[in-house]
């Protein structure tokens, strides 16, 4: 594998490779990203994973001091999973270059996180396209997990007819149904059984949705959530995630939106 952090140095080396594909991280792996770059090392000629941790997506800036950083054991699994470039980039060589394409936000944005982040999305999509420009994938791989920042990502790139596909990848989960994220960590042990027990009840909570034994009401939903150890509850949304709108009465394909924060730490999810 090797190491760039350096734009020009990177492009050098790729120029002539015309299947690439591409998973941008913040860095502190975990096995949702190993499953993004795996599927990328499968389909790509070559995969190219960036680490960076973008200060423009973070509308706090004491969550963007304390983001997990794991640097030594992701070089580890990078190698492992046989990724043949890591881009690390400095501040300045991914934001003192103009951009070709201007940042499309699509209208979704303001619904979900958009809501309670100032600035993230717009932030999100500045960084995806700027690692897009330098790098010039065929696919990029992202995940369901954070659906919302998918869809945002995959408007722009239509909007700008940008040559690369975005392909969507499952959501990694563990035994207990919690998806990997790198906040995990922070996590205090009886923060991790709150948060078991906070995901166990959303997960029946949609089946009863479904089989219509209750309807969808924020606030007993969120009440409960609270009893059961979370902080405070920015939202629980039911959206069909192809209309991107609530279900239609008798629809019962939807997924369940959510996020909360345990202690300090703000977590999202949908199934």
């Amino acid at each position: 594998m090797k190491l760039f952090t350096n734009k020009k140095k990177l492009q050098k080396e790729i120029k002539n490779i015309n299947n690439i594909g591409f998973v941008p991280t913040m860095g502190s792996l975990h096995k949702g990203h190993e499953n993004l770059i795996k599927k990328s090392v499968r389909e790509s000629k070559k995969t190219i994973v960036s680490i960076f941790v973008n200060p423009k997506q973070f509308d706090n800036k004491e969550d963007f001091k304390n983001y997990p950083k794991s640097y030594k054991n992701d070089i580890k699994i990078l190698k492992r999973l046989r990724v043949n470039y890591l881009y690390k980039p400095h501040y300045n060589d991914v934001y003192k270059f103009k951009t070709k394409n201007k940042i499309f936000l699509d209208r979704f944005s303001n619904k979900l996180c958009g809501q309670y982040r100032k600035g993230h999305f717009r932030g999100v999509i500045n960084i995806v396209n700027r690692l897009l420009e330098i790098t010039k994938p065929k696919k990029i791989f992202l995940g369901n997990k954070d659906f919302q920042q998918l869809i945002l990502i995959k408007k722009h790139i239509r909007k700008n007819k940008i040559s690369t596909k975005v392909i969507p990848c499952k959501t990694i989960r563990d035994k207990n149904f919690v998806a990997y994220s790198s906040r995990l960590k922070k996590l205090k042990n009886y923060e991790k059984t709150n948060l078991i027990k906070i995901i166990k009840v959303l997960k029946n909570y949609k089946k009863n949705l479904i089989l219509k034994k209750v309807n969808h009401n924020f606030f007993k939903i969120k009440n409960k959530l609270l009893f059961l150890g979370a902080k405070k509850v920015d939202y629980v949304e039911i959206i069909d995630s192809k209309t991107l709108k609530k279900p239609k009465k008798n629809n019962t394909k939807f997924n369940l939106f959510f996020a909360f924060y345990i202690g300090k730490i703000r977590l999202i999810d949908n199934f």
